[in-house]
This record gives structure tokens, sequence and C-alpha cells, in this order.
């Protein structure tokens, strides 16, 4: 066990990230919600130079206060370091912030959001590869469904890992995953692609840090050439699963959202370049903030009007 402190670069609340967890991948596949914290499992992502995906981690965080510092505690017998950084990567604490409020600044609309979601960052996937894994499991059935599978995966071929005297699961290091030839709720195809997935995170194809790396469209064109990966998962993968900033989706439910909060602005002649333009150099982070809007009371054909 060994505790580490992360100091956030701009605003940042945990428990706004609690909250989005609450319904979205990082509290599914071995994460949890304390009450007081965060707690995620996950396969540690392994360095380049060795390519062993050996060990998985535990890693609960808290934060006594809002834009305070935030508290890792972690229990693994792997690289403690590794999981660390894929902690604060998935409440994207690994990027500075300090340039966001400004995007509230001229932009009423986000402005009022980060007012009332306490200038919320994106909670992202643990790694691209159970990014990859989440989206396809999900394919087709209802997220209710995929988060059973994923749990019913955790326990039978996860790791367990031990925190303070609870268990937790995590999702199947790839080569676990690649031993498990029948999922209950899977159709055998599903089970192909995961197994196709699996060995794309063994010979790096989906790895996190490299995929960030690349520009956009390759990383995309790579994603593409996966077995199961459409334009609509691959986009998932880069976006939520390596967490990027200053990217945009490409989507028709982005462009939804964007039509809706911004009918006043449009009506008004501004184009959605000029919108969008405002958010730089956190376009993801906006983007993600106006869709959470959206499913929380804006949504379903309302306008947005301050």
């Amino acid at each position: 066990m060994a505790d580490h402190v992360i100091e956030p670069l701009g605003p940042f609340s945990l428990a706004a990230a609690r909250d989005f967890a609450g319904g979205f991948p990082a509290s599914i596949g071995g994460g949890a919600d304390t009450g007081t914290s965060l707690v995620m499992a996950f396969p540690i992502e392994p360095r380049p130079a060795t390519g062993d995906w050996a060990k998985s981690a535990v890693v609960e965080l808290s934060q006594t206060k809002r834009n305070g510092p935030v508290t890792a505690r972690i229990a693994t017998d792997g690289d403690q370091a590794a999981a660390l950084a894929q902690a604060a990567r998935c409440v994207s604490l690994d990027h500075d912030g300090t340039g966001w409020p400004e995007v509230g600044r001229r932009d009423p609309v986000i402005g009022g959001f980060q007012v009332t979601y306490e200038e919320l960052r994106p909670v992202c996937f643990y790694s691209a590869y159970e990014a990859a894994t989440s989206f396809v499991i999900g394919q087709r059935i209802s997220r209710v469904q995929a988060s059973r599978v994923k749990a019913r995966l955790s326990e039978q071929a996860g790791d367990e890992v031990q925190l303070d005297g609870s268990r937790f699961s995590a999702f199947p290091r790839p080569e676990r995953l690649l031993e498990v030839k029948v999922i209950d709720g899977l159709a055998d195809e599903k089970v192909r692609r995961l197994h196709g997935l699996a060995e794309a995170a063994l010979d790096g194809r989906l790895d996190t840090n490299r995929l960030r790396s690349l520009p956009p469209a390759e990383a995309l064109n790579e994603l593409r050439e996966l077995r199961g990966v459409g334009e609509f998962t691959a986009q998932g993968i880069l976006l939520r699963g390596c967490g990027l900033v200053d990217e945009l989706p490409d989507d028709a439910l982005s462009d939804e959202v964007l039509e809706t909060m911004y009918v006043d602005d449009l009506a008004r002649g501004m184009t959605r370049e000029e919108i969008v333009e405002r958010w730089k150099p956190y376009r993801m982070w906006a983007t993600v903030l106006l869709r959470v809007g959206w499913g929380r009371g804006v949504g379903k054909g309302q306008s947005y009007r301050r």
C-alpha cells in the first residue's frame, strides 16, 4: 500500500468526477463509489519496453476540499507509477486545466455548466484496451447488460486486489481474456472480436500513450483496422480511452447537442465553427460538459437560454 499526492493544475472537483463516474465506465468493470472517494480497479498497462500486462491495481482517490490536492492510495504488487498515471488520466488530472475557466468566460453556455458541475473534467476509461473492449461488449445491447457482462468477466478472469480488506476484481488482462472461450450474454462473434482486441493490446496496437502521440486521423485509421471497430467505436477509444483534450467527436448526437444549446447564437448567424473556436484548447472537455448538461435536463429538444 502506498499513498501519493496529485496537485491539480487548475480547478478540479473529485466529487463532480465521482458523480459523473456513477453513470460511466470508470464505475463498472471494477470501480466503486465509497461515498467519500472514488475507487478504481484495473489492469496496469505495461510500459512500451515490456509489453507485459502482468498485474492489476486498486487506486482510491480522495479529496478533502474542491480544487485541493488529491490523495491516491494504491494497492498493487505491480508498477505503482504506471497505476498512478492511469488513475490520474482516468479523471483527466494528467492535463493542465488552468485555462479551462477562461473557456467559460468566453462562452456563457459553457460557463453556466461549469458553475453547475464544478468545472467537471471528463472521466475516461482506464486505458485504450478497456475502452475498446467496453465499446465492443456494449454494441447492440443495453448499458445495464454490458455492465453485467463486464462484471461477470471481472469475477471470472480478472485479478482480485484487496484494499483495506475489501476485494476488487479488475477487468481481465489481455492474456486472461484470451483464455475465456465462452462469455455468457455475448455471441461467439463478439468473443472473437474481444480476443482480437486482446491480441492487439499485447502487441502494442492499443497502447494508450502511443495512440495519443499519433495525429488523430492516423490513430483512427489504425483503430478502424481492428475487428469490430467502426467509426463510432474508433472515436470512442481515442477520445475517451486515451483522454484527448482538444479533439471533437464526429457524431450526430454531438451535432444535436450543439444545435440545441446554441439555438439563439445560430439564429443570429454565428457559425458552428465560430462557436467551437471559443472552446480551444479544451474542445473535448467542452463537448463532454455540454452532453452532461444535455443528459441532465436540457436535452430532448429543449433549448438552452440564459
